[in-house]
């Protein structure tokens, strides 16, 4: 048990620095993906002045708070995305290894909350949701199940095929009743993925919890006149939030919903 223990803890302690030097790696997808531009060459530079980043400049959190925010050579401002994700892809691996351990199921669900947060901020930035993370995202799910057995393999291709009709069904029905397309093929492969990885039962977690706090910040921001009716907003970060909800608590939102409805 104390060596158990050990190993546990040194894994959590592991995680926040291989998470750091992963989120410092997502930033380059997440800024290379959507200009078409590959991800292992040229070498990090500044997107200003396109000088070169010393790996001096390049330590996850630790570079820009030494550099106070800005380019060593042209001092323009270095994005908040850039601490923020890094941070929180460290966060999010340091969560997921002290929920399910290091094991080979931890791996695969690492690789899959990594492909959230880029999904995410490329979402945010320009309103699209790349078929190269998705599309391999699927079969990479099934084969998590495969070889763990959590969910099922039959679960995981049930949410799947679930997720990518419930999601085009919405859209269809949206379209017609709104006059204006609400979601785009990106959205039907995300939650086809996140089915994939999750099982249908925790899938459909996450599509209600992102459809509910979607449409509150919506009406929130329509109220608050900072949106109006015609705008959109991304949906895929809210189906990336929900899917990290399903995943550390979805199995308790289930038992609750149940007791209270049951």
């Amino acid at each position: 048990m104390p060596g158990n223990l050990l190993l546990e803890s040194l894994s959590a302690i592991l995680s926040i620095p291989l998470g750091l030097v992963v989120g410092s790696f997502l930033n380059v997808c997440i800024w290379r993906i959507p200009h078409d531009e590959r991800l292992a060459f040229p070498g990090s530079h500044c997107p200003q002045c396109n000088g070169p980043i010393g790996w001096y400049d390049n330590i996850p959190l630790v570079s820009f708070v030494l550099l106070a925010g800005r380019c060593r050579r042209c001092k323009a401002p270095i994005h908040w995305r850039y601490p923020l994700v890094e941070g929180l892809t460290a966060g999010l691996y340091l969560i997921t290894v002290l929920h399910f351990g290091f094991n080979i199921r931890t791996v695969f669900l690492l690789l899959f909350l990594s492909a959230l947060v880029v999904i995410t901020f490329i979402d945010l930035d320009h309103g699209i949701i790349p078929h190269m993370l998705t599309l391999p995202g699927i079969p990479l799910g099934l084969v998590s199940s495969t070889l763990t057995f959590d969910p099922s393999p039959l679960d995981a291709g049930a949410g799947a095929l679930v997720g990518a009709g419930l999601v085009y069904l919405v859209a269809v029905y949206a379209e017609v009743a709104f006059k204006q397309e609400s979601m785009g093929g990106g959205d039907v492969n995300l939650l086809s993925m996140i089915g994939a990885f999750l099982g249908w039962r925790l899938m459909l977690v996450s599509f209600g919890f992102a459809v509910v706090s979607g449409a509150c910040l919506s009406l929130g921001l329509i109220a608050a006149r900072v949106l109006t009716r015609k705008d959109r907003i991304p949906f895929g970060p809210f189906l990336a939030l929900g899917a990290v909800v399903a995943l550390f608590a979805g199995d308790r939102i289930i038992d609750w919903y149940f007791r209270l409805f049951g």
